[in-house]
């Protein structure tokens, strides 16, 4: 069975498995993959990708821009959260809206963007599991979300790709290891908070995590949410021949490398 295995020793953001993800394809796939993701539509956004060592390991960093600034998704204190983007139409006309509520983020993903349907979904899928941690973690219905950090337009440029990824490269079975959500606090639009962030902790609930020695937030909201929707379960990296391997590196340097691992491969099963 063709199985994917996520590394997630280091926690998981949406950069960091796009970055991995987009590993696991060829040189040329990799580049025709960033000029189709920049030709989406998703308003003021570019994805660049440029080679990154951490701690000797050789693997690849994503840096998303919003018209021209890049966001640090670990930093949670986006200062354009809310702010307004104008996006053109087929029919010429632009309209401007503020990208950070769950109405709108469908707007973007149902009508702007040209994607496989099945992706689509998946896009919507993982962003309820967000609206409703968030919801939970705020105490307000989902309808009344507003994603002060996972909806600002680089978190949902991550989450479109990591599913236009998966969708490329069609494991039949994801197996994730236990999560390391890191340590300390982490500062956030509603104040200085601990890690894992209220949202974060919401979204592993009947997950694996753990915290290690490293006071750093290292799995973020969307990182929990692309885990729980895509990893059939979590445990060990089966016994598996493994065909590739992909690095998807942070940005911030620690005593260990800093990166997601994702290996694809066969395990010998049989499908079910």
């Amino acid at each position: 069975m063709r199985t994917m295995f996520i590394d997630c020793s280091m926690g998981a953001a949406g950069d960091m498995l796009t970055a991995a993800l987009l590993e696991l394809l060829d040189e040329t796939e990799r580049s025709g993959f960033v000029e189709e993701f920049n030709g989406l539509g998703l308003p003021g956004i570019v994805m660049e990708t440029e080679p990154s060592v951490k701690c000797g390991i050789e693997g690849t960093r994503v840096h998303i821009k919003v018209n021209g600034t890049e966001e640090d998704e670990h930093l949670h204190d986006h200062h354009h959260s809310g702010e307004e983007h104008a996006h053109t139409h087929g029919d010429g006309t632009t309209h401007t809206h503020s990208h950070n509520g769950v109405a709108e983020i469908r707007h973007i993903v149902k009508d702007h963007l040209d994607i496989p349907e099945n992706v689509r979904e998946d896009i919507l899928s993982v962003y309820d599991i967000i609206a409703d941690a968030e919801g939970k973690a705020h105490g307000v219905p989902v309808t009344e979300v507003h994603f002060h950090e996972v909806g600002t337009m680089d978190a949902i440029a991550d989450v479109t790709a990591v599913c236009l990824l998966m969708d490329r490269v069609k494991p039949q079975k994801t197996v994730a290891s236990p999560v390391n959500v890191g340590g300390g606090t982490v500062k956030c639009a509603h104040g200085v908070l601990p890690v894992p962030a209220p949202a974060t902790a919401n979204i592993l609930e009947g997950i694996p995590s753990y915290s290690g020695d490293i006071k750093s937030e290292l799995c973020t909201p969307t990182g929990a949410a692309l885990l729980r929707y895509f990893a059939d379960e979590f445990g060990d990296m089966p016994q598996m021949i493994i065909e590739r391997r992909g690095h998807g590196m942070g940005m911030k340097d620690f005593e260990r490398a800093n990166c997601v691992t994702v290996a694809i491969g066969e395990t010998g099963q049989s499908e079910d």
